[in-house]
């Protein structure tokens, strides 16, 4: 025995902390306090989007808060070194409370409590006296029988004065205390088996680091990047293109990724996707060949959506699938003067150097992926919903968004239609900058027109901006940019201009000729956005323009009037220049046909449509950053599986773990742990024997009471036996 101060027996400080410490461990509000910051972590897992890039991250949540979010790692909560520590201490509190509670638990459940003093049982909520007409011996018979038929365990205890009858019941509710406390070891610890802490533990122990990049085939990473495939535990991505096999998948980790090896290799024979009537798909499959290292064998097999293969304790997942490497053909059609056509073929992945024809700095153009379904929603208002738009409208800058904007109306009903394939890329320029693109092969149908759709956008962050090109009676996007390309050339500009003045000047007033001719070529000339226009006044609106673009279309014409006409005559003007702006946009059109060898447009509402949305597109093009305009033209698609590859020795115990919980659960919710004692007793007085009896449960319920009726009436019936 120790002795502090002078008393012995007495523990040392030490030895009080640590009692202290484990009494705090093992407590089942230190449990209930992990679990909630669990659930909280979980809650935040679930609403940031996790393992996304670093930028967009930067985009959604502003410089600040994202490094402050990046410093508590909540882009990656579910591999947070604090996450596993609390799940760690969870595990360990749980087992200790579990360990601490188990002997008292079973030591209840062999216990039923006969040493009560009759006395007490007075003290209970439910109790009840009544006289039965038996001796003690016969009474106590009927006591086991009635309590036997109702399925109660009990034990008699003979005393001097009386028979202590103890019974008990629903003794599941304390076993399902237990089963609900293992499952939550089970399973935290089944997701620690499974999760990254074990993954990092073995790089510690290997040597292994991961890493960011910086190399272009998986064969060049060297072997301080890579796990063996005798890892016990991993989960990964393969990507496996069709007609090709890999036998690497990576993990994703904090800091970058490692490789790990799989002992046998994945064939990807043939994707296979199928499709609704809508266009939406309904099932995801790969035909695939196991190949395996050790022995040899080529294994077949098929995995779908939650239908994996396994082989060597590994699962197979199908995850998601993406371009492998599609061979597409590209027509680049210059946007800026002078430009030539040209044709360009690529594979999805590669990248290649356009070169500015106006001496600006070269772009890099990157293939990033191409896509042959494209189910999207496109319901069409009716024609009176929407009307063509008035290009004579003053308000020219306020329109630009509605048709430089989303390609569909979020607004209207959902009509979901396949509409082809469309190509993405990106465009960087010198600095690393990129922005992304998204063309249409095909025309689309909005809004009663037919037009093609070119989308582009800043960041991933960003929806798709997208525009609006008419189709010309061919259904090609021929048309409009012959159109562009002679409102681009001088000579073009200078004779539509003529050609207008020609047919609109009045009989007799020859004088007008020369005035609207130059009126027409400023007009064309600041469409064009080939004339400076002057900044407004201090204070007044200008465009904003994207970095790379001009001011031109609606928008310079805009401008021009309000820097150069009075306000009080800004409306009458506007509507005159615009007047004169489309009748020279159409003898411009009807030139660049007849010198394509192409009969002239009829007049009609086909021809006002497309000559309608030409100018508005027209407009919108000089917002378009890009100095050539990209053409899907033809395509061979190559498909590729990405596979997730699991080793999961800690599913069993997940599994088990969820059984547990559900048994525990229900043990703890639906069965009811009842106590009863009776006190039999001779009686002297009248004859027979006095029965005193009393229940006690954790919670009182109606059907509690119901059954302690039911009991106190059977077991006071017999042999005409009263209950006061």
């Amino acid at each position: 025995m120790t002795e502090i101060n002078g008393a012995p027996g007495a523990p040392t400080a030490a030895a009080r902390r640590w009692r202290e410490a484990y009494e705090l461990l093992s407590s089942m509000r230190f449990a209930i306090t992990l679990l909630s910051v669990i659930c909280i972590a979980s809650v935040i897992g679930t609403v940031v989007q996790q393992n996304q890039p670093v930028n967009d991250y930067i985009n959604k949540f502003g410089p600040f808060w994202a490094e402050v979010f990046a410093r508590f790692q909540l882009f990656n909560v579910y591999s947070a070194g604090w996450f596993l520590v609390i799940l760690a201490f969870l595990v360990v509190s749980t087992s200790l409370c579990i360990a601490r509670n188990t002997p008292k638990i079973l030591a209840d459940l062999r216990s039923f409590k006969e040493h009560v003093r009759e006395q007490s049982l007075a003290a209970f909520h439910h109790k009840a006296e009544a006289r039965v007409p038996l001796a003690r011996q016969p009474a106590l018979d009927h006591v086991a029988a009635v309590l036997g038929r109702h399925g109660w365990q009990a034990r008699a205890q003979v005393r001097e004065h009386g028979t202590m009858v103890a019974a008990r019941a629903g003794r599941a509710n304390k076993l399902g205390y237990l089963a609900a406390h293992s499952a939550v070891v089970l399973v935290c610890v089944g997701g620690l088996a499974d999760g990254d802490l074990m993954v990092r533990l073995q790089m510690a122990l290997r040597g292994v680091s991961s890493f960011d990049g910086g190399f272009q085939f998986i064969s060049q990473v060297p072997a301080e990047h890579r796990l063996p495939a005798s890892n016990p535990t991993f989960r990964g991505n393969l990507l496996v293109p069709e007609g090709q096999r890999a036998g690497v998948a990576l993990l994703s980790m904090p800091n970058g990724t490692v490789l790990q090896e799989l002992p046998f290799d994945v064939e990807l024979k043939k994707f296979i996707v199928e499709y609704y009537d809508t266009g939406m798909p309904r099932l995801f499959a790969s035909d695939i060949v196991i190949h395996d290292r050790e022995s040899g064998q080529a294994i077949p097999a098929t995995v779908k959506v939650n239908e994996p293969a396994e082989h060597r304790g590994i699962l197979i997942y199908q995850s998601s699938f993406e371009d492998g490497g599609s061979a597409v053909k590209l027509r680049a059609e210059p946007l800026t003067p002078g430009g030539k056509p040209f044709e360009l073929a690529m594979r999805v992945g590669e990248s290649t150097q356009l070169v500015n024809n106006q001496g600006g700095d070269p772009l890099r153009l990157e293939l990033t992926g191409l896509k042959v379904i494209n189910v999207e929603n496109l319901a069409e208002a009716s024609a009176a919903d929407a009307p063509g738009t008035d290009v004579r409208a003053v308000d020219l800058r306020g329109t630009l968004d509605k048709h430089l904007g989303a390609g569909i109306n979020p607004d209207k009903a959902k009509a979901l239609r396949n509409i082809g394939p469309a190509v993405t890329f990106r465009l960087r320029d010198s600095a690393g900058q990129a922005r992304e693109y998204h063309h249409y092969m095909l025309p689309v149908e909005l809004d009663g027109k037919r037009v093609f759709l070119a989308g582009v956008r800043d960041s991933t962050a960003e929806a798709f901006r997208y525009l609006r090109m008419p189709a010309d009676e061919n259904s090609s996007l021929d048309g409009w940019l012959r159109m562009r390309a002679a409102l681009l050339d001088p000579d073009m500009r200078d004779k539509a201009a003529r050609r207008y003045a020609d047919q609109a000047t009045p009989e007799g007033k020859a004088e007008m000729h020369e005035q609207l001719r130059l009126t027409a070529a400023r007009a064309l000339t600041l469409f064009a956005g080939l004339e400076n226009v002057p900044a407004p006044a201090a204070g007044a609106s200008a465009p904003a323009l994207p970095p790379g673009t001009t001011l031109g279309g609606l928008a310079a014409l805009s401008q021009f009037i309000e820097v150069s006409v009075p306000p009080a005559d800004r409306s009458r003007i506007a509507e005159v220049m615009l007047r004169i702006l489309n009748g020279a946009l159409f003898d411009l059109n009807q030139m660049a046909r007849e010198q394509a060898g192409l009969k002239p447009l009829e007049p009609g509402p086909a021809t006002e449509a497309f000559m309608t949305q030409a100018v508005l597109s027209l407009s919108d093009s000089f917002l378009y950053p890009a100095p050539v305009l990209l053409q899907l033209t033809d395509f061979t698609p190559v498909q590729a599986s990405v596979f997730q590859v699991a080793r999961a020795p800690g599913k069993a115990l997940v599994y088990l773990g969820a059984v547990l919980l559900i048994v525990g659960i229900f043990a703890m919710l639906y069965v009811r742990e009842r106590r009863l004692w009776v006190w039999l007793a001779d009686d002297a007085a009248h004859g027979g024997t006095r029965l005193q009896m009393a229940l006690s449960t954790p919670r009182r319920t109606l059907d509690i009471d119901t059954e302690f009726d039911t009991l106190r009436r059977e077991l006071s019936a017999p042999a005409g036996g009263t209950a006061p």
